[in-house]
């Protein structure tokens, strides 16, 4: 998967680039990330990219004419590699990012991520060129660096043989609509705590009946928002019945 991301701070990028199962990606040619700076698109000795806003107010806002310099820089290396790669501004008014929105990402050969600054970017920008907005939360960064990054781990976790064994994305929280459910490993007992009795019998269907309704428990109690959208099949409802969750 390729990414182009366009930053003012792409030493940032460091952190997915050099450390991790990212970094293992890349290396591996499985991820490509391209940092495209703004600043070195302008034309004044300062390298400027921002300008105080029309009608007033706090705050910079980024200029359009820089960012769309390194836009279609960016895009042109998206060209040249023949993949298919749309522009994504990081904004806290833009989707919020989930499972759902990761699979949908997963179509495209890569993203061109732009990372915004300041007050904000230029709206004739993202008019032009900005193909999608996503966002990781409701609430506001001082950049869209780390929502970039949560955005490309999330997309290069999920390609083939990145994760050494490719059942550890698809059954984590979010993928099945629940969240996950408890993970065990050695000693067998700490400060007195032992690991459940099934966990150790190798009796699989009932290590998958313990781990679904231990998913359904979590659920309920943390995101019961979740689980109302839930639609479990009819193995689920057996299990559910037999462990008093539903009628």
């Amino acid at each position: 998967m390729f990414f182009a991301v366009i930053s003012i701070l792409p030493q940032m990028f460091d952190s997915i680039s050099q450390f991790g199962i990212t970094a293992r990606a890349i290396a591996r040619n499985q991820a490509e990330i391209l940092l495209v700076n703004p600043r070195d698109f302008t034309n004044d000795n300062y390298h400027r990219i921002d300008e105080r806003p029309f009608g007033g107010g706090p705050g910079m806002v980024m200029m359009a004419e820089p960012l769309e310099k390194a836009i279609l820089f960016a895009k042109q290396q998206v060209k040249n590699r023949g993949k298919n790669c749309p522009v994504v501004y990081l904004s806290p008014q833009g989707k919020t990012l989930n499972e759902a929105l990761v699979l949908d990402y997963c179509q495209y050969d890569g993203l061109i991520l732009l990372c915004g600054r300041y007050e904000g970017i230029d709206e004739r920008l993202i008019e032009q060129y900005v193909d999608m907005e996503c966002s990781i939360g409701d609430y506001v960064l001082t950049g869209g660096e780390l929502p970039a990054m949560v955005l490309m781990d999330s997309l290069i976790r999920r390609l083939p043989d990145v994760m050494g064994d490719d059942l550890s994305a698809v059954c984590d929280s979010f993928v099945d609509g629940l969240l996950d459910y408890p993970q065990y490993t050695k000693p067998l007992t700490f400060h007195g705590k032992t690991v459940p009795d099934v966990l150790l019998s190798g009796h699989h269907a009932n290590i998958a009946k313990w781990r679904f309704v231990e998913q359904a428990k979590r659920t309920i109690a943390r995101r019961p928002d979740l689980w109302q959208a839930f639609l479990p099949n009819q193995s689920q409802k057996k299990w559910l019945k037999e462990a008093n969750l539903i009628d």
